[in-house]
């Protein structure tokens, strides 16, 4: 397995040649800030370089370049496998009821190929369910095989994000490769380090991703009290004070959900992930110290357990996080390269919702999180 990383910039463009690793079993991944999608002549020189090569990426709310965070640039990295089949297959969502069907066709399609190992999932940042569409993959795929990624991003705007779909930026795609044969390894991780704060209370009224009521209150009344003089600046505002979510007080198992719109009609709050109804919640808060030691945490879980190299770490963080930390947020991004053997290569950005694990099993969607995944050959 070779990894080569580069990035682009407006200005300088790329950092070097780009690689000559095209080959069937080459994998492209490709982290962009959203207003590139007026720069097409970037990813048509990937498309040219790579021609034979399976690519998939998406915008983002800032791109991980090894140890830097940029924004309007290129992340990229090229992997070229030695005994690893991929397969890539694309679907498009026009609106959120259409998730689960997107996961179940992309799920379908890589399953029917022997010896699937791991699936990489890039979606759509703001018309997709990420909930919904983890279902679809974990309905069809077994608890096997290991599904991570995230959701594209759009800084703290809220308008649009795209996806790569033959090597083109678009809106309302999710796409996804299939990794296959014995060699390929995959390490996942994810960690958050947000503090729990106030009273519990219990989702009176929801529908799908989309919060009603708390303890039989406007939730987005409820939400605003807590925010104060913040509450001006939703939906931006709300990655500061997530909420912790779960089934039932007996579960030890609590997601993260984050806000992607309010509705002041409806005094509703449209979530990246569902809420189901009947579910207990609690606010959130930052906790600068313990965000930092999260990313690191989610590291040392995905390090490859005997330290092969080279290794290939796509780190996926929300932007929520990034908003927190501000001028710390590469401290996380440090913290969680070294925690993976020395040489290891990082992309990634920065997100609307993360795809990994809660645990060994089917895939969650987690929102202020930081997710690795490593990938290496044995």
């Amino acid at each position: 397995m070779q990894v080569r990383r580069l990035a682009y910039r407006r200005g300088t463009g790329w950092s070097h040649a780009l690689p000559a690793l095209d080959s069937p079993t080459t994998l492209v991944l490709t982290f962009g800030g959203s207003g590139l999608v007026d720069v097409p002549e970037v990813f048509a020189d990937l498309q040219a370089a790579y021609p034979n090569s399976t690519h998939l990426g998406c915008s983002t709310s800032g791109e991980i370049h090894g140890t830097e965070i940029h924004d309007d640039s290129l992340s990229v990295a090229v992997v070229r496998f030695e005994r690893t089949r991929l397969k890539s297959h694309f679907a498009h969502v026009a609106a959120s009821d259409e998730s689960y069907a997107a996961g179940r066709e992309i799920a379908g399609q890589l399953a029917q190929d022997d010896g699937l190992r791991a699936v990489f999932v890039l979606s759509d940042g703001l018309q997709v369910n990420g909930s919904q569409l983890v279902r679809g993959f974990n309905d069809v795929l077994p608890p096997a095989v290991v599904v991570t990624g995230g959701l594209a991003g759009d800084g703290a705007r809220f308008r649009a994000t795209w996806n790569l779909h033959h090597g083109r930026p678009v809106t309302g795609i999710v796409g996804a490769v299939g990794f296959y044969g014995d060699a390929i390894r995959i390490g996942h991780g994810s960690k958050g380090g947000w503090d729990i704060f106030g009273p519990e209370r219990r989702i009176t009224k929801s529908a799908a991703n989309v919060l009603y009521e708390l303890d039989g209150k406007p939730a987005l009344r409820l939400y605003k009290e807590y925010l104060g003089d913040r509450a001006a600046g939703l939906p931006a505002t709300g990655l500061l004070f997530p909420l912790a979510l779960r089934t039932a007080a007996s579960s030890e198992k609590r997601l993260v959900r984050t806000i992607l719109a309010v509705d002041e009609t409806t005094q509703s709050m449209t979530f990246a992930g569902d809420v189901p109804q009947g579910s207990l919640v609690q606010l959130m808060r930052a906790n600068f110290d313990r965000l930092i030691e999260g990313a690191g945490a989610a590291g040392s879980i995905t390090a490859p357990a005997n330290g092969q190299n080279p290794v290939l770490a796509i780190a996926i963080s929300c932007v929520g996080r990034r908003l927190v930390l501000g001028e710390r947020s590469e401290e996380e991004v440090e913290a969680a390269l070294a925690a993976l053997p020395a040489g290891t290569e990082q992309v990634g950005f920065y997100s609307y919702g993360e795809i990994s694990p809660y645990a060994p099993g089917s895939c969650d969607l987690h929102n202020q999180t930081m997710t690795l995944t490593t990938l290496h050959e044995v």
